[in-house]
């Protein structure tokens, strides 16, 4: 008897087991559909939030794209006002240029003038000689036997003795500016060898 009650207990709790499995199950369906339904969900916002960054990264490429474009407008720009302020620049030297030629040519033309008319006054007004210059001396023997001996002038004295040097060539070869004396104008010199600056002083001791 106490068998067939146990037994028929497990019968009974059977059904109600069965019952609570399914309900688990069913428990269990639901919650993968909703999860799979909130990964669905998650996803598209994934790729809803991609395409929009993929997007925004477009736009910020039209935006660079724009940016670049209005800087070579703007270097563009700036190149061609460079070209037209050069053009200008070398267009006012060029102005300066010719209004300095003519300057220079008005200065030139004035210079010219002023050189005309000091020459002009120059020949006027000759250039008198020095009366102690022109004073007629008499030379000394030695040198009358070079020079002559008329009284003149110590300019036509030199003049003669410059000739005689020439004529018997006694000028140095090397040192122009010395003199080699022969016997007659060592006689007026003292000394065999001369330099052009001494002779005009020793020649000044032989004129009274």
């Amino acid at each position: 008897m106490a068998a067939r009650k146990k037994g028929r207990k497990k019968a009974a709790r059977r059904p109600a087991k069965k019952a609570a499995r399914k309900k688990a199950t069913r428990r269990k369906t639901a919650r993968k559909k909703v999860a799979k339904k909130a990964t669905r969900r998650a996803r598209k916002v994934v790729r809803r939030a991609k395409k929009a960054v993929r997007r925004g990264k477009k736009a910020v490429r039209r935006g660079r794209k724009k940016v670049a474009r209005k800087k070579a407008v703007r270097r563009g720009r700036k190149k061609v006002a460079r070209k037209k302020a050069t053009r200008k620049k070398a267009a006012k030297k060029a102005t300066r240029r010719k209004g300095g030629r003519r300057k220079a040519a008005k200065k030139a033309a004035k210079k010219g003038k002023k050189k005309a008319a000091k020459k002009a006054k120059k020949k006027a007004a000759k250039r008198k000689p020095n009366p102690a210059f022109m004073k007629a001396m008499t030379p000394s023997s030695d040198l009358a036997a070079i020079v002559g001996s008329s009284p003149m002038p110590r300019t036509e004295v030199t003049k003669k003795l410059w000739a005689y040097i020439k004529k018997h060539n006694l000028q140095d070869a090397k040192e122009r500016r010395m003199i080699n004396a022969d016997d007659k104008l060592r006689r007026v010199l003292g000394k065999s060898r001369v330099s052009m600056f001494e002779m005009t002083r020793l020649v000044n001791a032989h004129l009274k």
